[in-house]
C-alpha cells in the first residue's frame, strides 16, 4: 500500500522513462533511473547509472538491439544480447533471441532463450556497438 517500505515490485531508481504502447524509437537510448518499454525500440539500451538503473520490457514490448543495465526484467521480445551487471528476471512471456550475460538470473516457466546463458564472474561494462555502426544504410524511395 502507499508509503510501505520494501516494496520489491516498485522501481528502485528515481525518474522513470516510459516508451508507451504503439510508440517506436529508432536509435540508442542512454538513460538513468528506470525505463519501461511497452512499445518498440530499434537500437541499444544503455544504463548510465550502473548502480540503480532498471529496464523493464513488458508483454507486447519489443527491443531490437543490445541491453546493458544492472537490473533487467523481460516479459516481451528482445532480439539482441542482454548484459545484466546484477540481476535479470525472465518472466513467462519473455522471448530472447540472443545471448544473456548475467550475475544472477531468475527464469519463470514459459520464458524462451534462443542463445546462450553466460555467467559473468565480473561486472559488465556498458560497451555496445552504436546502432549507427551496426546497421547499414539502405536507400528507400517514397512516392
Amino acid at each position: 500500500m502507499w508509503g510501505k517500505k520494501g516494496n520489491t515490485m516498485a522501481f528502485q531508481g528515481g525518474a522513470t522513462t516510459l516508451i508507451s504502447k504503439e510508440s517506436e524509437i529508432v536509435g540508442d537510448i542512454k538513460f538513468t533511473g528506470d525505463l519501461e518499454i511497452q512499445g518498440t525500440v530499434r537500437g541499444n539500451i544503455i544504463a548510465k547509472d550502473q548502480s540503480k538503473a532498471t529496464v523493464r520490457i513488458v508483454e507486447g514490448g519489443h527491443v531490437e538491439g543490445e541491453i546493458h543495465a544492472p537490473h533487467i526484467i523481460v516479459n516481451g521480445l528482445v532480439k539482441g544480447d542482454i548484459h545484466s551487471a546484477e540481476h535479470i528476471e525472465l518472466a513467462a512471456k519473455a522471448q530472447i533471441q540472443g545471448n544473456v550475460h548475467y550475475q544472477l538470473i531468475e527464469m519463470v516457466k514459459g520464458a524462451q532463450v534462443n542463445g546462450s546463458l553466460l555467467y559473468a564472474a565480473t561486472k559488465l561494462a556498458a560497451t555496445p556497438t552504436p546502432i549507427s555502426q551496426a546497421v547499414t544504410q539502405t536507400a528507400v524511395k517514397v512516392d
